[in-house]
């Protein structure tokens, strides 16, 4: 056989057969690896627990003497890069070597499982269990921020009917509805039609659960108190004055804190190899921090000796974010590692090089992996790159793929998890086992708190994303005088960008250059504690696609879901 030639691997069944078919561990066994009793679970059934408030405290108290492992990618193509594959076959390669570690990844919404990916939980024989609850309705969560978001929109049109006693602009209301299903129906839309009985009619909008604040607002919070204050510094409106109406001045901080009280606390589960596994929370990785919560992340940095978790799309978002955001919450990465693929070194090198020459295009696109693998390190973090390995790669394509990071002395490994489990992951463990011990670590902010709201933007831009520099809008401008006169302007910033390309140009693949970021909007999520900066055209409610993955789930009439994958 060729090395030209993709080398054939043993067929994997569908993610549900293979969940379905895992010997399953009683979920006090899997906390008993962490050192945690029955009396510290509040089982959701055999599979299922929430931590109690108890075991949360109790923990918290102890140092956090873990490391913590920080999974992202290079700029991915449309299908991704499979950053929770490895991070669960990542967490499982490492209890193979007798390390006591933990994985941490967010919720899947159910946008993405109706319309495009049809689950997302992991695949092939590296998924969190039980896998059907946790793409569907799991324990409740994603509906609790649901209807902690609506309350508060209902409030708020609640108090303008009732004689308005805020002042609030109906032309500057803010805060819009949530619903966890992709539906571009309800982007734009116009409520309290009907007379006066059902409300000042107004425009309104919906985001995606995912894209809510209150979701931010639940994964950076680490305990009650927490979670009541930043609630009650959400923005909703603005008065006639131009002054910010909060969720503290609707008094609804209390109601919605009830909604959320349950949500804020961490799920346990486990791997197919019954490795524990925390899955909680579920932000957007462009509007907002695009990785599980804070407080998972505590609770696993002081259980185990190794936790493994990942940030959304690119390094230059979901990693940048992690960086300059979730890191300032006590949460430094020790280590980081860059999923590669074949299909995305062609995808960043096909515009340069004949698309028929595979070997010349990989080259090509090395730029990529190179652009976020230098930026991690100037970052102040060790990298370790997993070359995530899919049926149609070739010997040659991979081989080049491992000396090109050889020849710039970067660890790298193949990885086949989806494949293999925790054994396609065992050379990758151990280079990532030695990076996160090394000691190396030592984190940099791209940019000062302090510094001008402009400034972290232009810094962000220059230093992460590769661009000349910043061109911000009238209205942009108007936005950053408008956050400075609120004192918000020594918040983090999260840029929303395009994940397609390190530019604001989702087109322009590889490592664009010659190129200034344009910002076209920013708004304060106080609560979450950062400004948000827009770009290009951001969705925060996606649509369905011509055939929506919902179309291949059935149900038989013992109950069983078919067509999850």
């Amino acid at each position: 056989m060729s090395s030209q030639e993709p080398v054939t691997q043993r067929e994997v069944p569908p993610d549900i057969e293979i969940a379905r078919d895992a010997t399953r561990r009683p979920i006090e066994a899997v906390a008993g690896d962490l050192g945690l009793d029955a009396v510290d679970l509040e089982p959701r059934g055999n599979e299922v627990a929430k931590l109690t408030w108890d075991a949360i405290s109790r923990t918290l108290e102890q140092p956090a003497d873990g490391k913590l492992v920080l999974v992202t990618a290079m700029t991915p193509t449309r299908r991704g890069a499979g950053k929770t594959v490895t991070t669960v076959g990542l967490g499982q390669a490492l209890g193979q070597l007798g390390a006591s570690n933990a994985v941490a990844v967010r919720e899947p919404s159910q946008g993405p499982v109706f319309g495009i990916k049809g689950g997302a939980a992991g695949g092939g024989y590296s998924q969190v269990l039980p896998m059907e609850e946790i793409n569907l309705h799991f324990t409740g969560d994603i509906h609790a921020v649901t209807s902690a978001h609506n309350l508060i929109a209902a409030m708020v049109d609640a108090s303008r009917h009732h004689g308005n006693p805020l002042d609030i602009d109906p032309d500057r209301v803010v805060w819009g509805r949530a619903l966890d299903v992709n539906d571009r129906a309800l982007r734009e839309t116009v409520v309290g039609l009907g007379g006066t009985t059902n409300g000042p009619p107004r425009e309104d909008s919906f985001c995606i659960t995912a894209a809510s604040e209150l979701m931010a607002v639940l994964c950076l919070a680490t305990d009650i108190a927490d979670l009541k204050a930043r609630v009650g510094r959400v923005i909703v409106a603005y008065d006639t004055d131009g002054e910010p109406v909060t969720v503290a001045d609707l008094d609804a901080v209390g109601a919605v804190t009830a909604l959320l009280k349950d949500a804020l606390r961490p799920n346990l589960v486990q791997t197919i190899e019954g490795t524990p596994a925390f899955v909680h929370g579920g932000p957007f990785a462009n509007i907002a921090t695009g990785t599980n919560s804070v407080l998972a992340d505590h609770l696993g940095l002081r259980l185990a000796d190794y936790l493994v978790t990942e940030a959304g799309f690119g390094a230059d978002l979901g990693a940048e974010k992690f960086v300059d955001i979730v890191s300032r919450e006590g949460v430094a990465p020790d280590a980081t590692v860059v999923v590669a693929t074949v299909e995305a070194l062609k995808r960043h090198g096909s515009a340069t090089v004949d698309d028929e020459d595979s070997i010349a295009a990989l080259r090509a696109g090395f730029p990529n992996l190179d652009h976020h693998v230098d930026n991690l390190r100037a970052m102040g973090l060790p990298v370790v790159v997993a070359v995530n390995r899919f049926p149609g790669d070739t010997d040659e394509e991979i081989s080049a793929v491992l000396e090109h990071c050889e020849a710039r002395e970067v660890p790298a490994a193949v990885s086949t998890v989806y494949q293999d489990g925790g054994e396609g992951g065992l050379d990758l463990a151990r280079l990532v086992k030695a990076a996160a011990d090394s000691g190396e670590a030592d984190l940099q902010p791209t940019y000062p708190l302090d510094a001008p709201l402009a400034e972290k933007i232009r810094a962000v831009a220059t230093q992460v994303y590769g661009a000349d520099g910043v061109e911000f809008t009238p209205a942009a401008r108007k936005d950053l005088e408008h956050i400075e006169s609120l004192g918000l302007d020594d918040l983090p910033v999260c840029i929303s960008k395009t994940p397609a390309s390190l530019s604001d140009d989702a087109d322009r693949v590889g490592v664009p250059h010659g190129w200034n970021l344009t910002v076209r909007e920013l708004y304060p999520s106080a609560g979450a504690g950062f400004v948000v900066a827009l770009t290009g055209n951001v969705l925060t409610m996606p649509g369905l696609p011509a055939e929506p993955a919902a179309t291949d789930i059935e149900v038989d009439d013992d109950g069983t879901v078919s067509g999850l994958f």
